[in-house]
């Protein structure tokens, strides 16, 4: 009997052993950019495990994944300009889009984004623009430029917040002057860098975290804003609006790539697909409340619009806004312009 309880466990554990185990896969994120228990869901719905990282900034994630050579993670999601970064330096894997059919479900302005056309590199997560969220019972008017932000009226003054991210901080700036999201001109950047310099004088704060808090409380009249952030403020206070400067602005996409050293691509895949599932895109909607490029997820969703109507921007008028791309080169140029106009 001892003999076949021994022979019996050890069938027990060649059996366990040759039964295909699926890897885990790390995923960074921004913290409280999907649902705080994605991975459980992700398991139950694959059985996939995998472990769910953050980090504060694209800057952060992307010195971490060039210092190890894309080692350590399987999964980030970054912004654009970040992504197409780390495709030049050859850190990305391609997408097989056989192995993501939740693909379907996206807009086909979405597959044809102008910094990787075809989605070769990326799939996008959300998408948005950025403008001018604003109390409309404390400010006089409509807000219709971004000089409105940088050269305030007197009764706001010292009422404003910005965003202090490199690329956000300096588009405002330079689409004020009607340049390019992109430029990489050092005389139009060291214009810009002046004009930003000078609106200092009238802030209350640089925030690109809780600006929000400040104008429920009002605190702040105006702020520079991503504009799901800004549906953050409308939700407690229906007086905060949101418009798009009439110089125009940008049009951010928040990607997911898939690294080139990662060992686990096919789960990684998997983790991309269960993420663009409908049920789990409109929770980033009803949750987050950004855009997503999922047309299943935005028609369930579109009675947020009337509350929300950012939200609502149509992709014709989203897309007239110029995607923001990586400046290659420019981009220490960009970060040592912004420290000078943080330092001054």
């Amino acid at each position: 009997r001892n003999f076949m309880n021994r022979f019996l466990n050890i069938l027990c554990i060649l059996a366990i052993s040759i039964l295909p185990v699926k890897a885990d896969i790390v995923v960074s994120n921004w913290d409280g950019y999907s649902a705080p228990d994605i991975m459980e869901t992700f398991k139950e719905a694959t059985g996939v495990n995998g472990e769910m990282a953050f980090h504060a900034t694209n800057e952060e994630v992307m010195g971490k994944v060039t210092a190890s050579g894309g080692k350590g993670y399987d999964v980030l999601f970054v912004s654009s300009p970040f992504a197409e970064a780390l495709n030049k330096m050859g850190l990305l894997a391609e997408i097989d889009h056989a192995k993501i059919p939740n693909m379907k479900h996206f807009y086909k302005e979405a597959m044809n984004l102008d910094f990787d056309r075809g989605n070769q590199f990326q799939v996008p997560y959300a998408w948005g623009t950025t403008g001018l969220c604003y109390r409309s019972d404390l400010v006089s008017g409509t807000p219709s430029s971004w000089n409105d932000l940088l050269e305030p009226n007197d009764d706001i003054k010292g009422k404003i917040t910005m965003l202090s991210t490199d690329r956000w901080l300096l588009a405002a700036g330079l689409l004020s002057l009607g340049y390019s999201v992109n430029e990489t001109d050092p005389a139009k950047l060291n214009e810009a860098k002046e004009k930003l310099i000078s609106a200092k004088k009238n802030l209350l704060a640089y925030d690109d975290t809780v600006f929000y808090t400040k104008l429920v409380t009002g605190e702040a009249a105006m702020a520079h804003a991503w504009d799901g952030w800004c549906n953050y403020a409308t939700w407690e206070n229906p007086d905060v609006k949101f418009v798009v400067p009439s110089e125009g602005s940008d049009l951010w996409i928040d990607t997911m790539v898939i690294m080139k050293a990662s060992a686990n691509k096919d789960e990684a895949h998997e983790f991309i697909n269960y993420i663009l599932d409908p049920a789990i895109s409109t929770w980033t909607v009803e949750n987050i409340m950004y855009k997503v490029p999922n047309v299943a997820a935005m028609t369930a969703t579109s009675g947020m619009f009337e509350q929300f109507p950012n939200l609502g921007m149509s992709i014709n008028e989203l897309s007239q806004n110029e995607t923001m791309k990586d400046v290659g080169s420019a981009a220490k140029l960009y970060a040592k312009t912004v420290s000078e106009i943080l330092a001054d």
